[in-house]
């Protein structure tokens, strides 16, 4: 898959947890982990600007095309 997700990479570098983030974006941990574990097929826009705005980065931060 080309496009790779880096969210555990920025969720280490501001230390917080799947739970925490999951709290802040107001999404389920299993949808988080899809999307974590680079398993999602889809992000929807809101998802991640919640995301982004939970973790202060920008959308590069979290997905990278290789």
């Amino acid at each position: 898959m080309p496009i790779i997700v880096n969210l555990d990479v920025m969720m280490a570098k501001r230390k917080m947890s799947l739970n925490g983030l999951s709290e802040k974006v107001d999404l389920t941990l299993a949808n988080l982990s899809i999307l974590k574990t680079g398993k999602a097929k889809a992000v929807r826009f809101s998802t991640l600007e919640a995301i982004c705005k939970a973790l202060d980065c920008q959308p590069g931060d979290i997905l990278e095309y290789k």
